[in-house]
């Protein structure tokens, strides 16, 4: 939705991703990032959890949150692997207040990058406007951050978070994220004009009053959101660079463009198995070999992701059917071979079970 302007009035409401508008929108479509979160992210929220009482060997078991892989922007880790550690803080601390802890533990710099974005402009509205496209620097594209620039600006945010009590915990670090940074965006002590949360009101909520600075909060909401009056708004910044920003969204720009995904357990079961087919010996106990695990162990794995061995096994050789028949100088009986079909007539049956056409229908022509 594009920005709809009145006399006297800027009334601007960007829902979601980024469009055409911005350099950074022509990431957003085809990114492999877009199901990933940042390392700085990541560290934050592990440290939080650490802090609240998780184990040392229940964070270890999360892929990518090491300390090795969480070196520098340009690493981005599985969204799943950030949903974990919010599970865990949620067990870990099911009162309010979880998410509130999240905040405290990130002043200014924290989220590098991001940070200084939403905290460096003419405004915090218009830091805010410019920082929007630029979300995926902290998390996946899917994670919502949404602003409504009337009279009073509101930011909302919609996790992806499946569990009610996990996505209360994001929700309300990412309403107190934001106070933070208007508070040290304006340099003082601003105080919100409304916050709303999606989930129920708990049993008490007098830490979210004291943090939040006010008791106009709401529950049971259409959406969770953090309103800031006019006067915050719109107030000037005091220490706004605009060839700063300029540089940080160049910045921005880079990162979103050359960011490297560190695979999760289903990516690299999925590489593992890919070689053992090329190989020639596709089997459960040799790829569970290559994963350094056993066959009882990675069939277990698959099944906490949703899918099992037959599944993946007979989508790689799909992929690799297709690839084999589109080069055109292989018979289908080499392809059936070298896919570990006992003949062409297996791997036609199977082809059709897959695509509901034949491999001829595939084949490049001669």
């Amino acid at each position: 939705m594009g920005a709809r302007r009145s006399a006297g009035e800027d009334s601007l409401v960007i829902p979601g991703p980024a469009s055409a508008r911005n350099p950074a929108a022509a990431h957003e479509a085809i990114s492999p990032i877009d199901d990933t979160a940042s390392t700085n992210l990541i560290r934050l929220v592990r440290d939080t959890a650490r802090r609240a009482g998780v184990g040392a060997d229940r964070l270890a078991a999360i892929p990518g949150v090491d300390d090795a892989t969480l070196v520098g922007e340009l690493n981005r880790i599985p969204l799943a692997s950030l949903i974990e550690l919010w599970t865990l803080l949620a067990r870990a601390r099911p009162e309010p207040g979880a998410g509130l802890a999240v905040a405290a533990a990130a002043p200014l710099g924290t989220l590098t990058t991001w940070d200084y974005l939403v905290t460096n402009g003419p405004t915090l509205a218009a830091a805010l406007r410019s920082a929007q496209p630029y979300h995926r620097l902290v998390t996946a594209a899917a994670e919502g951050f949404d602003l409504t620039h009337d009279a009073a600006l509101t930011v909302g945010f919609r996790t992806t978070a499946g569990d009610p009590a996990v996505a209360a915990v994001v929700n309300e670090y990412v309403l107190a994220y934001y106070l933070r940074r208007a508070r040290e965006a304006t340099g003082r002590p601003v105080i919100p004009d409304r916050v709303a949360f999606s989930g129920p009101a708990p049993h008490s909520h007098a830490v979210l009053i004291d943090a939040f600075g006010t008791d106009r909060i709401d529950f049971d909401a259409p959406a969770d959101t953090i309103t800031f009056a006019a006067a915050d708004a719109d107030a000037a910044l005091p220490r706004a660079d605009p060839m700063l920003a300029e540089l940080l969204r160049g910045h921005a720009d880079l990162v979103l463009a050359t960011a490297h995904v560190i695979p999760g357990p289903l990516e690299a079961f999925r590489a593992a198995l890919a070689a053992a087919l090329a190989a020639g010996d596709a089997s459960l106990t040799t790829v569970a070999r290559r994963l350094a695990t056993s066959p009882r162990t990675l069939q277990r794995q698959l099944a906490e992701h949703g899918t099992g061995w037959r599944a993946e096994h007979d989508r790689v050789r799909y992929e690799r059917a297709k690839s084999l028949l589109a080069e055109g100088d292989l018979t289908t009986s080499t392809v059936a071979a070298r896919l570990g079909f006992t003949d062409d007539r297996a791997l036609r049956k199977a082809f059709r079970r897959w695509s509901g056409t034949s491999p001829s229908q595939v084949r490049a022509p001669a």
